[in-house]
């Protein structure tokens, strides 16, 4: 059964910049043209499969820092799973363009965070702001960042030792993250419909309420005694 999510209390969010997360957020962003230089342009595999490892190093170091600190921020909330998006991005557009993956894996892949999109201006007109990423998510995304490097050194131009060994491992991780990463999606939309229907109701409680109280202090019909009900 899917946990249940809520959404995080703003007064826990604070608006700090330079956090160690954040700061690790920011190096793994400014990472993304150099990976997609060495990946496509330069073709340096070593140098960009070393920059995916420590993109995903850092991914993980940043959220435990932050949870053991508590150094939670609003900046941090919006860089930590904007940067990986694009690192999944960059790394199936180097993969597509060099044979290492069929244009359809990735086009599903791009096609979840597309049609999760309009998510984001419909929770804000609610009063909410991005939510966290689902700890499935997060495992998701992992699987997907161990699963690109070892797809990168087994390229189909490469036939190697490495490449004979991290090819099969490689698709193994690519096809649980994928997976996973296909279901974090559903959870997301879940979690926005659970936010709504909880707003609604609070806001007939909210309505009825105050009537009920009214009813009783007038006089209820029920009643007749006029006594405030409790």
């Amino acid at each position: 059964m899917a946990e249940r999510l809520v959404a995080p209390p703003a007064a826990h969010l604070s608006n700090r910049v330079w956090t160690v997360p954040n700061v690790l957020s920011m190096l793994r962003l400014a990472g993304v043209p150099l990976f997609l230089y060495w990946a496509l342009v330069a073709q340096h595999d070593g140098r960009a499969i070393l920059l995916l490892m420590a993109a995903g190093a850092s991914d993980y170091f940043d959220g435990m820092i932050a949870r053991r600190w508590n150094s939670f921020t609003r900046l941090g909330q919006l860089l930590d799973p904007l940067a990986d998006r694009l690192y999944i991005l960059a790394t199936l557009l180097a993969l597509v363009a060099r044979d290492g993956l069929p244009l359809w894996w990735a086009l599903v892949l791009i096609g979840r965070d597309v049609a999760l999109t309009p998510t984001i201006p419909f929770l804000r007109r609610h009063g909410y702001g991005p939510l966290p990423v689902h700890f499935l998510g997060k495992a998701a995304t992992f699987n997907l960042l161990y699963a690109f490097p070892m797809l990168l050194a087994a390229l189909p131009s490469n036939d190697d030792l490495l490449a004979t060994v991290f090819r099969p491992m490689g698709w193994a991780f690519a096809a649980w993250g994928s997976a996973l990463y296909l279901w974090s999606g559903v959870l997301y939309v879940v979690q926005v419909r659970q936010l709504v229907l909880a707003e609604r109701a609070e806001a007939a409680a909210v309505t009825t309420t105050p009537r009920s109280a009214d009813a009783g202090g007038a006089g209820s019909p029920r009643t007749g005694t006029g006594t405030p009900g409790r």
